[in-house]
C-alpha cells in the first residue's frame, strides 16, 4: 500500500532541548494514524515539520512524495487539511459565510456546506456569528471547514479535546465517512479512547521518541495477561488462565449456572502507555 506519510529518523531541536529524537515511521494511504503521547512529547512539533510550519534538524519527512517543506506549494496546499488549536476563523462573519469563503477559494459547491455542517452537528446554528460561538462549537466549524473539500490527507491535533460526548460522536463518524471515501488522517492525541476508535495504527510518543507502533489490537494482545475474568450471578468475580485448565474451570462454572459475563483481560491503549512509559497520559 502506497506511503502518504514517510519519516525517517527526525530529530527537532529548541535551543539546549531536543524535542524529537530519532523519530521514523509511515503513514498509508487512506489510514487513519494515531500519533499518541502528553502533553509536551513532540506531537505537534512533529506536525508542524509535516505541514511545512517548521524545519527539521536533521532526518527527512516526505509527504506525498516529496519534503515536507514543499508543502506550503499551492497545489500541495489544496490536497490536504490543517487542524490545530490555533485555527482561525473569521469572526465578524457567520458559521455560513465562513465556509462559502472556502468554498470559493477551492471551487466548491455550496450543497456541500450543509453536508459538513450535519457531520459536525452545526446544521441548525449556520446563521449565527463565529464571535458568538462556544469554544467547542468554534472547533466544530473548524472541522466543517477541513471537512469541506474531502482533503487527501487531514492533520487533526486533538480534534475533540474542547467537545461533549455527543458532538465527539459525530466528529468520529465525520472522520470515518472521509477515510471510507480514501481520505489519509494523521491525528494527534492523548485521549487513547478516541485513538481505539478511530485509528489503525498508532505510536506511542514520549519524550519526543516513539516507544511503541502497531495496531491497537495487536498492541493489546501483545501486552495482555493472557487471562480471561468470570463475573458470576452473585457478583464475585474470578480469574482463570487462557488454555486448557481455564476451559475447565469455565465449563465447571457454567455448567453450574453461576457464569453472568465473561471477558479476556486485554489491557487499554491508556494501560499499556503507561506500562511502556511509566507516564500518565495528563
Amino acid at each position: 500500500m502506497e506511503n502518504i506519510i514517510e519519516v525517517a529518523s527526525l530529530e527537532k531541536s529548541f535551543a539546549n532541548s531536543k524535542a524529537l529524537k530519532d523519530v521514523s515511521f509511515n503513514v498509508k494511504k487512506g489510514e487513519i494514524f494515531g500519533f499518541l503521547g502528553p502533553s509536551g512529547s513532540g506531537k505537534t512539533t512533529t506536525i508542524k515539520i509535516l505541514t511545512a510550519q517548521l524545519k527539521q534538524t536533521s532526518g527527512s519527512a516526505y509527504v506525498f512524495g516529496v519534503p515536507a517543506s514543499k508543502l506550503s506549494e499551492p497545489n500541495y496546499r489544496q490536497k490536504m487539511a490543517v487542524v490545530t488549536d490555533n485555527t482561525s476563523l473569521y469572526s465578524r462573519l457567520s458559521v455560513y459565510d465562513n465556509l462559502k469563503l472556502y468554498c470559493d477559494l477551492y471551487d466548491i459547491p455550496l450543497t456541500r456546506i450543509n453536508e459538513v455542517l450535519q457531520m459536525v452537528n452545526l446544521e441548525q446554528e449556520s446563521k449565527k456569528v463565529v464571535s458568538k460561538l462556544s469554544k467547542g462549537m468554534t472547533q466544530r466549524v473548524v472541522l466543517a471547514r477541513a471537512f469541506l473539500h474531502e482533503p487527501e490527507l487531514l492533520f487533526l491535533d486533538e480534534p475533540t479535546s474542547a467537545l461533549d460526548p455527543v458532538n465527539t460522536k459525530h466528529i468520529y463518524e465525520g472522520l470515518l465517512k472521509l477515510k471510507a471515501k480514501g481520505s489519509t488522517i494523521f491525528l494527534t492525541t492523548h485521549d487513547m479512547s478516541e485513538a481505539d476508535t478511530l485509528c489503525d495504527r498508532v505510536a506511542f510518543l514520549n519524550g519526543g521518541t516513539i516507544q511503541l507502533l502497531d495496531s491497537p489490537k495487536k498492541l493489546r494482545e501483545m501486552h495482555s495477561n493472557d487471562t480471561i475474568t468470570l463475573e458470576l450471578n452473585d457478583g464475585s468475580t474470578v480469574v482463570v488462565p487462557n488454555g486448557a485448565k481455564g476451559a475447565q474451570q469455565v465449563y465447571e462454572y457454567m455448567n453450574a449456572n453461576r457464569v453472568k459475563t465473561i471477558q479476556s483481560n486485554y489491557p487499554t491503549l491508556g494501560d499499556i502507555f503507561v506500562d511502556v512509559t511509566g507516564r500518565k497520559l495528563a
